[in-house]
């Protein structure tokens, strides 16, 4: 970030631009803040481009900016209709967020028609009255069955499909070696470092064998890839005060993705997984997702294992890592751990018998997990979200609120925990480090978010800064009543975008000094990067004959050429697949109620706005828009002060938590929208 005058700031960011055509700047590091950018002074630039731009602070303290240069191009491709004028072809963005049309040419043997939906290249960039040109790669099938729509997401958002060949075959390579190490080569030591071995290397037989402890993956219904492992036990001395011993095992993904090859060059561009209902488009081929990395019960797996204590104040100590072997003894999920741990159900209870003292132990650890987490200031967001339910034949069944009960709270927890010991551990090695980071909430955001919360009911304190303990206990007082919805959505507004970076700022939401992500690298580039730095702090760590020269105490492990920009990348991916991801759950829903035009449902108003009332309905976990002015019973005005609508003649209300009869009206597939009026009397 260059400072030019005192409220002038110049720095580098991703274009995020609005359908109505002003846009936002959004840093590529965490420091400055957003840049509002009005359409006049968007110019050549595109959605999601990398661009620099000089910011000053207007009159309501906040930052307008222009941008003064293109960093680098990042659409490139688009969909849209093709549409004939004249001699030329021109394709109609589907994207509202890209407001430029295509002059196109045809890829040679491609048969389109007038109004053919298709995928179009970039080839030449809009400057100045220059229009921006593309070729028609692809012709996509007539929209409105789910199987089109699917695929149109996955165009928009340009995600990857297919794995390279040579992807594929060096994965087939590596999964058919296996492990690569025999029962009898693994160490049988219980705990601590491995034996001594030459100077820089780290060999699978120095694994520690851990196959005979408990251990037990917990996961949702539809978890296809497991990446993570836990188990319990007592501390072995009271002088421990009542701790509880933890085990988390991640798969180690870094003994089969080697820097630089075709996999892992493949798997640093997607960076991530994005899940859709019923399928998923992974980081890594299936043979290592879903087979040799993933942590099946009864099959012997290679981890990174992250030891330690728990103890009833919530304090981690005692903390170890290192290689391991585990196989795992069950693949549970959450609703068979509630069943067993909060329902207590004799009948599952005893079907699961030896594996219930480690789960009532991490059950118990997570607790003084939680409350000490608590105490400190995390801030607890419980948005529910939906869960499609497919049918045998992929159509979507039904559309309901994913439950997270305590089942899945003692997951988050320890995982929380293991992610915070790696990055304390990191950090005071002085390796480098993907840190997972969370800045304060934006002072006027937050401003807004606690008027709100006050209009709404809330007594709760509010300090600024704003403290995270504060902020819970507002997010708390709503808990079960008809806000408690908004209020959460409003408050992670508010907040800054976590994203990854090298520079330690700690994280807000957590209220964590120190914090990353290393629990899941079947589906996380930035934790797969974690564990080589973990695996080479631990090899220099082990090796005595280093140790005593005091080489590298101070070396930071250095990544490839080709990520040196990773965390800003990987930060990009995640939000890419994050907004796939809801515009996918918004297609389902609104594909759901396609045939249902026309019925009438019970629902409760969730948020209001300037332009309508949404709707959450009662029978299916779907939100709709009842636009103002499908309000025809009376003339409503908004009061957005108090966030409620009245009628001028009749004086009737409407506000958050109003209970509603509605009528489907219609469901717009193109922008994923469903609308509902008043029923007719």
């Amino acid at each position: 970030m260059e400072k030019l005058q005192k409220s002038e700031l110049k720095f580098v960011g991703e274009l995020r631009v609005h359908h109505e055509g002003y846009g936002f700047v959004v840093p590529t590091t965490p420091g400055p803040p957003d840049v509002f950018v009005p359409a006049r002074g968007i110019g050549d630039a595109l959605h999601g481009d990398l661009v620099e731009v000089c910011a000053r602070k207007n009159r309501k303290d906040l930052y307008d900016g222009e941008i003064l240069r293109i960093i680098e191009r990042r659409l490139k491709q688009i969909i849209g209709r093709l549409e004939k004028k004249g001699n030329q072809w021109i394709v109609l963005r589907e994207d509202q967020r890209v407001h430029q049309s295509v002059l196109v040419s045809i890829l040679k043997g491609l048969q389109v028609l007038d109004w053919d939906w298709v995928v179009v290249e970039i080839t030449e960039y809009p400057k100045g009255r220059e229009p921006m040109r593309g070729t028609v790669i692809r012709k996509l099938p007539p929209r409105g069955t789910l199987k089109a729509e699917i695929e149109y997401v996955i165009e928009k958002h340009q995600l990857p499909l297919e794995f390279p060949r040579e992807v594929l075959e060096e994965a087939d390579r590596v999964s058919s070696r296996g492990l690569g190490v025999s029962t009898s080569e693994r160490s049988q030591a219980p705990l601590g470092p491995p034996p001594q071995r030459e100077p820089g290397t780290f060999r699978n037989e120095d694994r520690i064998d851990l196959r005979k402890l408990p251990f037990v993956t917990i996961d949702g219904e539809d978890a296809k890839d497991f990446d993570d492992a836990v188990t319990a036990a007592p501390a072995s001395t009271s002088a421990d005060g009542g701790a509880i011993h933890v085990w988390v095992a991640i798969a180690d993904v870094s003994a089969y993705v080697v820097p630089g090859s075709a996999m892992d060059r493949e798997a640093y561009a997607r960076a991530t997984s994005v899940y859709f209902p019923g399928r998923v488009l992974p980081m890594l081929p299936e043979v290592l997702s879903n087979g040799l990395c993933s942590l099946r019960p009864n099959e012997d797996r290679l981890t990174l294992v992250a030891e330690f204590l728990v103890h009833p104040n919530g304090d981690v100590s005692h903390e170890k890592f290192y290689p391991a072997t585990i196989c795992s003894q069950a693949r549970l999920t959450y609703q068979l751990v509630r069943r067993m741990v909060v329902d207590r159900e004799p009948i599952i209870r005893s079907e699961y018998e030896p594996l219930l003292p480690s789960l009532e132990l991490l059950s118990k650890a997570a607790r003084y997990l939680k409350e000490a987490r608590g105490r400190r200031g995390n801030i607890d967001f419980d948005l529910p979200e939906p869960e499609i339910v497919l049918d045998l034949t992929g159509g979507i069944e039904n559309i309901l609120k994913r439950g997270r009960d305590w089942s899945h709270q003692i997951i988050e927890h320890l995982m929380i925990a293991a992610n915070e010991a790696v990055a304390r551990f990191l950090t005071k090695q002085k390796q480098l480090c993907v840190y997972r980071v969370h800045e304060g909430p934006d002072v006027n955001k937050i401003r807004n978010f606690h008027n709100v919360a006050q209009i709404l009911g809330s007594k709760g304190p509010f300090l600024m800064p704003p403290q995270g303990i504060h902020l819970n206990k507002i997010v708390s007082g709503f808990e079960g009543k008809p806000a408690e919805r908004l209020v959460n959505t409003l408050l992670l507004r508010s907040m800054s975008q976590a994203v990854y970076t090298f520079e330690n700022l700690g994280h807000f939401g957590l209220a964590s000094e120190c914090y990353c992500h290393f629990t899941s690298p079947i589906r996380r580039y930035p934790d797969l990067m974690v564990h080589r730095a973990l695996k080479s702090t631990l090899v220099r760590s082990y090796d005595r004959t280093l140790v005593k020269k005091e080489k590298i105490s101070n070396e930071r492990t250095s990544v490839p050429e080709y990520q040196s920009t990773s965390p800003d990348h990987c930060s990009r991916m995640e939000r890419r697949s994050m907004e796939a991801e809801r515009e996918m759950l918004k297609l389902h829903s609104a594909l759901f109620m396609q045939d249902k035009v026309g019925e009438v449902f019970e629902g409760i108003v969730s948020h209001i706005t300037r332009f309508g009332l949404f709707l959450e309905l009662k029978d299916y976990f779907v939100e709709g828009l009842l636009p103002v002015e499908n309000l025809t019973d009376d003339f409503y005005v908004f009061d957005e002060t108090h966030l409620k609508y009245t009628g001028k003649r009749r004086k009737k209300t409407y506000q958050i938590g109003t209970p509603m009869t509605l009528q489907l009206v219609e469901v717009n597939l193109t922008d994923r929208q469903i609308r509902f009026g008043l029923t007719k009397k």
